[in-house]
């Protein structure tokens, strides 16, 4: 994964790197680094709004920062909203999309992702909308006008609706 002179005599008095990510950039990274990491774990990043609807502008912007404010780190970003129907009913979605929407390339608020490539995220985002009662809330299209290279995502931040009651059944959650 590493060029050969990525670690030099002169680059090895390194003492420690922060690492967040895949297990197989992690264990590159210990073996190029001769161990000097610490490892924490990405997984899935869940957010869970229950029913009483307060603070929506607050709840809008912290979910805006955790979703789409990593940029080139999917894997750090915000995997999962579940949402009662009261914050929907109350506008909650029009609210992190106009968030959202003010990211931009020029003001690097937005920015390539660095695991996946646009064909990648596109498949993803299709396969989530093969589940029934799938939908875009915004977003869904690859950003214009860039000069990011193919092996990176370049994707418009993204909302995709999926009902829980298809998200719960076994065929669906892997997706």
């Amino acid at each position: 994964m590493f060029d050969e002179g990525f670690m030099t005599p002169a680059k090895d008095a390194l003492r420690s790197t922060q690492f967040t990510g895949s297990s197989v950039v992690a264990e590159d990274l210990a073996v190029k680094l001769r161990g000097k990491i610490r490892i924490e774990d990405a997984g899935f990043d869940w957010k869970i709004i229950g029913p009483d609807v307060s603070d929506m502008d607050l709840v809008a912007q912290v979910s805006d920062q955790d979703a789409y404010a990593f940029s080139g780190q999917k894997c750090s970003a915000q995997s999962i909203l579940f949402a009662h129907k009261n914050w929907e009913d109350q506008g909650f979605f029009g609210k992190l999309e106009a968030l959202a929407a003010r990211r931009q390339l020029s003001d690097l608020t937005i920015g390539p992702v660095l695991s996946h490539t646009t064909a990648e995220i596109k498949a993803h985002m299709e396969a989530c909308l093969s589940i029934p009662g799938a939908k875009v809330l915004f977003g869904g299209k690859e950003l214009q006008g860039h000069s990011i290279p193919a092996c990176y995502g370049a994707f418009e931040p993204t909302a995709v609706h999926v009902p829980i009651k298809e998200l719960l059944k076994p065929e669906n959650f892997e997706v």
